[in-house]
Formats: C-alpha cells, sequence, structure tokens
C-alpha cells in the first residue's frame, strides 16, 4: 500500500511539474507566487485524488488560471549526472547534485572541463499537440528545467522555525531522480529504516503515465512469470497500476544524524547500484 500511495502523489507531483514548471524568468509561477502549490489546502486537495483502491493511471494536472502554459515532457536518457553529500567536523553540510546533462555533455572541452549540453532539458518542441506554447521552450537567456533536488532535512523546533540537522541526500538519475529521492525520504522519515536500508530499497515511482515502474534489478524483487510470484507486483496490479520492471540507475548518497549505543553519530549509505562509496573520519557531531 505504501507504494501505490507514493506513486499516485508522484503522478499527481509529475501532472503539475509537467505543465508548470520552468524558468520563473520567463514563465510566471502557477498561481502567481511560490506558495499556490505548496498551500496545504491545495496539497490537501490534491492528495484527496487519491484513491486507496485503485491506481488513477494517468493524472491532470492542478487548475491556476492561465498563468503558464501545458509543459512536453522531456525523455532525454541521461548518464552524465553525479552526486554527493558531505558533513564536515564542524557539523556543515553539503549536498550537491552535478551534471554534463548525458555521458561526456556537449564533447568539447575547454580549460579542463567538459562543457555539458544541458539545453537538451528544454521541451524539443515549443509546443504541445494542440498548438499550445510549451512553458518549458528553448528562448535566450533561458534556463532549462531540471530534475536534480539535493534535499537537505531540519526537525522542526518547538516554535516553528528550523530545528536540528536530520539528513541530506540526493541522486542523479535524469528525469527519475525525484521518485529516487522521495523513495529514500519516505524510507527513513516515514518508515523509520536507517540511511543505507532506505539506499537499498527497491527503486519504485510513477511520473504521470499509467505505468509505475519497479527496479526489476533488486533482488528481492522476484520478476519471473511477469511478476506473478511476487506480492508487491500483485497488489499494485490488483491497485489497476501497469508494471514496468525495467532496470533502474539510481545514486542515492546520503548523511544521516542517528543514535548509536546512546551515542550521536553520522550514518553514511551509498547506491548499490552504483559506483558510489561512504567514507568518515572519527569526529562526533
Amino acid at each position: 500500500m505504501g507504494v501505490h500511495l507514493v506513486t499516485e502523489a508522484e503522478r499527481l507531483a509529475y501532472a503539475d511539474r509537467d505543465k508548470y514548471v520552468a524558468d520563473t524568468d520567463f514563465v510566471p509561477l502557477p498561481g502567481g507566487n511560490w506558495n499556490a502549490m505548496l498551500s496545504k489546502d491545495y496539497l490537501r486537495g490534491r492528495a484527496n485524488l487519491i484513491s486507496f483502491t485503485a491506481s488513477m493511471g494517468t493524472a491532470t494536472a492542478g487548475t491556476f488560471g492561465t498563468t503558464a502554459s501545458p509543459l512536453g515532457v522531456d525523455s532525454t536518457v541521461e548518464h552524465g549526472t553525479n552526486h554527493f553529500t558531505i558533513v564536515d567536523k564542524k557539523g556543515n553540510v553539503v549536498t550537491m547534485t552535478t551534471t554534463v546533462e548525458s555521458g561526456m555533455g556537449s564533447f568539447h572541452f575547454t580549460k579542463g572541463f567538459i562543457l555539458n549540453n544541458q539545453l537538451t532539458d528544454f521541451s524539443a518542441t515549443p509546443t504541445d499537440a494542440s498548438n499550445n506554447l510549451i512553458a518549458n521552450r528553448v528562448g535566450a537567456g533561458k534556463r532549462p528545467r531540471s530534475t536534480m533536488a539535493p534535499t537537505l532535512v531540519f526537525k522542526l523546533a518547538s516554535d516553528g522555525s528550523k530545528g536540528d540537522f536530520v539528513m541530506a541526500t540526493g541522486s542523479p538519475g535524469g528525469g527519475t531522480i525525484i521518485q529516487y529521492v522521495v523513495k529514500t525520504l519516505v524510507g527513513t522519515l516515514d518508515w523509520g529504516l536507517d540511511a543505507q536500508q532506505s539506499t537499498n530499497l527497491i527503486d519504485f515511482g510513477a511520473s504521470n503515465s499509467a505505468t509505475t515502474t519497479l527496479g526489476g534489478e533488486h533482488p528481492n524483487l522476484d520478476i519471473t512469470n511477469s511478476g506473478a510470484n511476487d506480492a508487491l507486483i500483485s497488489g499494485l496490479k490488483a491497485l489497476g497500476h501497469t508494471i514496468s520492471t525495467a532496470s533502474q540507475t539510481s545514486g542515492i548518497g546520503s548523511i544521516m544524524r542517528t543514535t548509536v549505543k546512546g551515542q550521536s553519530v553520522w550514518a553514511g549509505s551509498t547506491d548499490p547500484r552504483r559506483e558510489g562509496l561512504v567514507l568518515g573520519d572519527t569526529f562526533k557531531p
């Protein structure tokens, strides 16, 4: 049920992303302000669209008037992104995703650096099937949409302000970065897993389509006989999900503040699907 609810929420989020997210220097924020898509009333209304008994298939974006045009979905395959998360001995934290877009970027070098081909993050066409202008279309001086999602998590202090640091995470993965980061946050914050356990979870998620992806490379997922012998696959299919078990290439790297034997320590994780590494020194948080 947890996978079902998260993937349904992602369908709704991708629907809004695909319609509204673009360079705000060129495309107004939906509703005219940053809070429109983050308000509790709006999010509650979106959450109420989720059924506990059936998948919605394809979601419809929320309505904020006519401040933005429908977006095309960028399906560019990307292999040029890396992520790292670091905490120093003073407790300073950085979580950073960096990319040259596709592998080897633009294939041009200058002063030892590979130049990216980030322009491919724009929509390939300026209009959609109904000839409406796409918000993420190419424009002079315009920034393309990106899915990179380096994330810092803090506790909520008693006065409502930002409290102590909890964790930092992020991942490469092109358009599926969002799903990898969501999976990791849900695993730690909602399901009580540690940093490595949440990283090791089956990659699951959905963009705004009828297909729900379950990472078929995971050893705990039985994809034989079209998944008929796997409880997660069968359960999702019973709720109306169309399942893809294509291999996923997440590269989650997290650091989490935790308590071990009464002591506060840093715990790191790296994704077994990529060539990541966890390194550390012996200092206390």
